[in-house]
């Protein structure tokens, strides 16, 4: 076997180790049957933390890493305000590490303060006396803001966030 040969070889199980590795990740997502709400679920976390476009998403079980994949148009990110005037921006894709109430070292979420945007690192829950007694605590560097968890029981829309839910003229149809 010449050189070119070895070269062309050791190339494609390269390119088939890589496909095994991708296949394998996305049958950890979606092979399973549950959607991205129902994990941020089992990880004691309200679907409504997520917009209504997620779509898919890669869960490394073992160290909590996680990927979610947000269905837009265009090259946008998915922006919509919310309560005390904050606007929230999801990129097309999230990132982080999630455990039991937690979601750690996110990529992809910020918020809009003034003028300025803001990545959002971290969000925890704090459960309260009762289960619906919650709330969720948002951080932004060292600072944090604190919301009831019944504000996440509905997921979000793109470009209107809660209010296209309980629009009057949605509400008539």
């Amino acid at each position: 076997m010449d050189y070119r040969h070895i070269r062309l070889l050791v190339g494609a199980a390269l390119v088939l180790v890589f496909l095994f590795l991708l296949i394998t990740a996305r049958a950890n997502s979606s092979g399973s049957g549950d959607s991205v709400y129902d994990v941020m679920e089992s990880y004691k976390l309200p679907k409504g933390i997520l917009p209504t476009n997620a779509k898919d998403y890669v869960l490394n079980s073992s160290d909590g890493s996680f990927e979610v994949f947000l269905e837009m148009e265009g090259h946008g990110a998915c922006t919509f305000g919310i309560e005390a005037g904050y606007q929230l921006k999801y990129q097309r894709r999230i990132s982080g590490k999630i455990s039991p109430g937690s979601l750690m070292s996110l990529k992809g979420v910020s918020v809009k303060i003034l003028f300025i945007w803001l990545d959002i690192s971290e969000v925890e829950l704090q459960v309260g006396d009762d289960d619906d007694d919650g709330q969720l605590d948002f951080y932004v560097g060292p600072f944090s803001a604190a919301f009831p968890l019944s504000n996440f029981d509905v997921s979000p829309t793109c470009g209107c966030g809660l209010d296209c839910i309980t629009s009057p003229m949605l509400a008539a149809e």
